[in-house]
């Protein structure tokens, strides 16, 4: 970058780039190298998110994230493809987690008028969402992939016919669904208790079921994008 050029950027409105709203209360805003050039290797995301709305299950397959709260509470639940342990971080304003790159997780707020930045060490964050990857995987394969009812997997997921990234989508009349959501972290007993998350090596029966992370689990996996 030519830093004494005039095309060189050293401001910007991220309010004036908006990549998804769900609603007036619910939407990201978002800065990158592509609206600032002289950035380095850095970018981030503007969240606002009403309670129990949620940024969808997804990775960043070439990023780092910190989640700083900066109004309200975000509860961020990450999976470690280690131990294979779901954590669940609560997050109140100056509070910050980091989500190690290529490492599955999701973020809901806990109060309405939740603020918060998710700031990467990438020029432009990219990611990989739940809805598309299960919207776009024909039913049938995950059907024979798991041992599942062809028609039940069709049906449950016929509906999801595009990116959410912000859920549910507007329309959903499943009433309140997601008010365990931010319920898990505040739990005072296992397996929610906050900093020991439900441990996804067990079985129900409390045995231990077989570790099977391959290589060096998901950030291995996604390094290089899908």
């Amino acid at each position: 970058m030519n830093y004494a050029s005039p095309s060189a950027q050293f401001t910007f409105d991220v309010n004036q780039n908006t990549t998804f709203k769900k609603d007036d209360r619910n939407f990201i805003n978002e800065v990158s190298i592509q609206q600032l050039n002289t950035l380095g290797n850095v970018s981030l995301l503007d969240v606002y998110l009403d309670k129990n709305n949620i940024v969808e299950p997804h990775i960043h397959q070439n990023a780092s994230e910190l989640v700083y709260c900066i109004t309200g509470e975000v509860i961020v639940s990450i999976i470690n493809p280690f131990t294979l342990e779901l954590r669940n971080y609560p997050n109140r304003p100056g509070q910050v987690t980091s989500v190690p790159q290529g490492w599955w997780h999701y973020d809901t707020a806990a109060v309405d008028g939740t603020h918060f930045l998710a700031i990467f060490d990438a020029p432009i964050p990219e990611v990989i969402l739940a809805s598309d990857m299960l919207r776009l995987t024909p039913p049938e394969v995950l059907a024979y992939a798991y041992c599942l009812d062809p028609a039940k997997v069709k049906d449950t997921f016929g509906p999801l016919n595009q990116s959410v990234l912000i859920g549910p989508p507007k329309g959903c009349h499943q009433g309140q669904p997601n008010a365990h959501l931010t319920h898990h972290a505040h739990s005072a007993q296992p397996p929610y208790n906050q900093g020991y998350g439900l441990r996804l090596n067990e079985q129900s029966d409390g045995n231990p079921r077989r570790p099977q992370v391959i290589g060096n689990g998901w950030a291995h996996l996604y390094h290089n994008g899908p």
